[in-house]
């Protein structure tokens, strides 16, 4: 017999009745019951129900024994008791009687129980994270990652694209987030980066000749946290060379399609999948408010500046703005005329509480239009808005004036917000669609200075020519792919020529020896002959996080940082001594606040 197990604990059937087994695992739970002891015996695979007899000469020992210690147990196997079985679980109909039992590891006192949720914070949680991992749920989403990056990587050999690992330590470069730094021991006063994606490594692959690269590339960047973005995370990197951008959505979108399809039972509430057409950028954030849209959600924004611009409206509160060159934003919400004024008054709430001055809205009900802002805009205007934004009798439409950006982001949460209390985002269904043209540049608000508005190696659309137009006014090709709200993909059909690379950076500001510096290998590669080559990166976690229906990336990772980015179970980020910091020749120069924390402690 194995030393450990004969039989894992989710394999015992009827047919095994009167066998003598042998079995190891964690004690789930105990319970007693009139001096019999029954205990629910885990491993990765299910449970097993075991029994220790009134009359065993194990029942003291057993009585000692706590949820999670491991047991080794040989026994034999019964039927249940007539009334007793467990349809819930494949092995309900038998259980073990136990005969030896060796304890290999005794459990202290939990923090937290395991076989159930108890409803423990996320801190303690994420500190005994390897209990945390044993339950059920856990478990099954931990398996479900696996399951998808493994399904990723058969789809992508499947249409002949080879595997690469991109080195960890590389340069620091100026591509949008901050840099995780790693000094130098070798080189004093020098600092490795880690990537925050194998940008470069995988163009670099191209102009090697290798046509079709993919990676499971781990990526990090210095962000603030949040429930969807952690600084340690994991994409679907790919890159092809000789492809327009339909050649790449053409490629990717059956295996992002395909995964989809295969793990759509895993919440037991199957989901439709759709792509929708592609969108441009701008008709995305005027239409909804965001560049990644929630197309579940029907409502749409619409442009009602010209409206309040006119001379018979009188709404001082929006003319102001617009004469300083603000806009005015209009959500329609079709069907509310029988709402409550409650409805209308938590809105306006809602709209205080992220920072606006309110939810001005017009009801149109009974022949008349009604609210706060109707008084201010005459028939002859109202005739006008209802035209614009398809209004009917019943309907209500929202409005944020606003500068064009703020009014945009405001629209985009308001937009959301409606929909929610009219309980109209459609459900059961994961929608898809391409945002497309995205602007090469931007205007900085704070400084005025002209920046990339995306990824900076993106080919400009009109490719040379593209510089003879205002910065404002040049379009990439680049794209990301969005699901339900959540940004999926980014990617781009690659700047493959030197000259419109220098030109490209040197209108952002970049004079060329900073271009040399920072991207000197790539440029010198494209010297030498570079193929018209593109691709695009779907972060995997967020795959995940939408087919487990799950909001939180923690929540499909094994082992990860708090919102904080502290590892609370291995304590990092800690202290180093002064003889690790003297190696490599730094010198801590850290707020006051941390200096005062540390003398107090």
């Amino acid at each position: 017999m194995h030393a450990y197990r004969t039989h894992k604990c989710n394999d015992l059937r009827t047919e095994h009745i009167g066998q003598e087994i042998k079995l190891s695992g964690w004690i789930n739970r105990k319970r007693d019951h009139g001096g019999v002891l029954f205990i629910d015996l885990r491993d990765t695979t299910g449970m097993t129900q075991c029994v220790v007899d009134e009359d065993s000469n194990l029942m003291d020992q057993a009585e000692k024994w706590r949820p999670e210690s491991v047991l080794t147990i040989i026994g034999k196997v019964r039927a249940r008791a007539e009334g007793t079985a467990n349809s819930k679980i494949p092995t309900g109909d038998i259980e073990v009687y136990i005969e030896q039992v060796e304890v290999q590891s005794m459990a202290d006192v939990l923090p937290f129980q395991v076989a159930e949720d108890d409803g423990v914070g996320e801190d303690l949680r994420l500190k005994y994270r390897y209990l945390d991992l044993r339950r059920e749920g856990m478990q099954k989403k931990i398996r479900l990652r696996n399951n998808v990056i493994s399904s990723l990587r058969q789809r992508m050999w499947k249409q002949d694209f080879q595997e690469f690992q991109t080195p960890i330590l590389t340069a620091s470069s100026p591509e949008g987030a901050r840099d995780y730094l790693v000094p130098s021991r070798l080189h004093p006063g020098k600092f490795y980066a880690l990537p925050q994606a194998p940008q470069q490594f995988k163009q670099l692959l191209m102009m090697s000749g290798f046509d079709k690269y993919f990676q499971i590339a781990p990526c990090f960047r210095d962000e603030d946290g949040r429930a969807d973005r952690l600084a340690e995370f994991y994409q679907l990197d790919i890159e092809m060379s000789f492809v327009t951008q339909e050649d790449v959505f053409n490629t990717i979108q059956p295996v992002i399609e395909g995964v989809f399809e295969e793990f759509n039972d895993f919440t037991g509430t199957p989901h439709k999948i759709e792509w929708c057409p592609h969108i441009r950028y701008e008709d995305a954030i005027l239409k909804y408010g965001s560049d990644k849209p929630d197309l579940r959600n029907p409502l749409e924004i619409v442009d009602v500046t010209s409206v309040f611009a006119r001379d018979d409206v009188e709404f001082k509160a929006f003319k102001g703005v617009i004469e300083s060159g603000g806009v005015v934003r209009a959500i329609k919400a079709p069907n509310v005329g029988d709402k409550p004024r409650s409805f209308f008054d938590k809105l306006n709430d809602w709209a205080r509480g992220e920072g606006a001055v309110g939810l001005g809205y017009i009801l149109f009900a009974d022949g008349e239009a009604k609210g706060p802002i109707a008084k201010f805009v005459p028939d002859a205007a109202q005739a006008e808005l209802k035209e614009i934004a398809g209004l009917q009798n019943g309907d209500a439409i929202f409005f944020i004036c606003d500068k064009e950006n703020k009014a945009a982001k405001m629209a985009g949460l308001a937009r959301t917000k409606i929909a929610q209390e009219m309980d109209i985002i459609e459900q059961g269904v994961f929608k898809f669609c391409w945002i497309i043209d995205f602007p090469m540049y931007e205007r900085d608000e704070a400084t005025g200075q002209i920046d990339f508005s995306h990824n900076p190696f993106s080919m400009p659309q009109d490719g040379a020519a593209a510089f003879n137009k205002d910065p404002l006014d040049i379009y990439a090709y680049q794209y990301d792919a969005v699901c339900n709200g959540f940004e999926l993909c980014s990617g781009a059909i690659r700047n493959h020529q030197p000259e419109i690379m220098e030109k490209a950076f040197g209108l952002a500001g970049y004079d060329k020896t900073v271009l040399e510096d920072k991207f000197g290998g790539m440029l010198n590669a494209m010297r030498f002959g570079a193929p018209p080559h593109g691709g695009c990166a779907f972060g995997i976690d967020r795959i995940i996080m939408l087919i487990a229906n799950e909001p939180n990336l923690r929540e499909v990772y094994a082992f990860v940082m708090n919102g904080q980015y502290e590892d609370q179970m291995m304590s990092a980020p800690n202290d180093i001594t002064e003889a690790q910091l003297k190696d490599l020749h730094i010198k801590l120069a850290l707020p006051k606040a941390k200096i005062d924390s540390s003398k107090a402690a």
